[in-house]
């Protein structure tokens, strides 16, 4: 008698294919919020999510808030943190802007005497509304004499095209989870960003507002 072969998915030209598991996810219930959360990590799942491709260290969490108290409950990103066992990094949402602003910060250091000594060219991460971005690396060439005190001077740029928004801030401020009071279900996504490769089951996403703390893991 011949053996039955299961397949867990589903069969192309005699093929067994494995069914796509989908994104890992997450959930959890506290007093007046039911939070569930999707995580994307690699590229083509975060480009799917978002629709436009993203700076790499970027994790993307799409969250739903269904209120259970029959409340209206205050929702602001800052409640929202994902932590990594990996190295203990913590990190709250960025905003679209912080993501991909339309301005781009130079910095170069100004030494006495008013020469210019050298000028930091790594890229510079982001644009400058609602926080600092971050720069990614690079090299620093030396440019004629060090004096004996440097300043930090910093000039930015517009690189809005004739007033229109870079396609991903567009698509960033349309999905964004938006803050306001609620008593319906509310949907968005949350940018976080953080350096180095994690695993899924190294990320731990918090929500603590005031008096409480409700804590996701994630499972695919």
């Amino acid at each position: 008698m011949r053996g039955i072969t299961l397949c867990i998915g589903f069969w192309v030209a005699g093929t067994c294919l494995a069914a796509d598991k989908g994104p890992p996810a997450g959930q959890v219930t506290g007093k007046q919020l039911k939070i569930e959360a999707v995580a994307h990590l690699d590229k083509g799942s975060i480009t799917a999510a978002v629709g436009q491709e993203m700076e790499s260290g970027i994790v993307v969490v799409e969250v739903k808030l269904s209120p259970v108290s029959g409340e209206k409950v205050a929702i602001s990103r800052d409640d929202f943190l994902l932590r990594s066992d990996k190295d203990g990094q913590r990190a709250t949402p960025y905003a679209p802007t912080q993501i991909a602003g339309t301005s781009v910060l130079t910095i170069s250091n100004r030494y006495e005497g008013g020469r210019i000594a050298a000028e930091d060219r790594g890229p510079v991460w982001g644009g400058v509304g609602g926080g600092m971005p971050q720069r990614l690396p690079g090299q620093s060439p030396g440019i004629g004499n060090t004096g004996s005190t440097a300043e930090a001077v910093a000039s930015v740029r517009d690189e809005t095209t004739k007033g229109k928004e870079p396609p991903l801030l567009r698509a960033l401020k349309e999905k964004v989870l938006a803050e306001r009071e609620i008593s319906e279900p509310l949907s968005g996504q949350l940018y976080f960003l953080m350096e180095g490769k994690h695993k899924v089951k190294d990320l731990e996403l918090i929500y603590q507002p005031t008096g409480a703390k409700l804590s996701i893991r994630f499972k695919q």
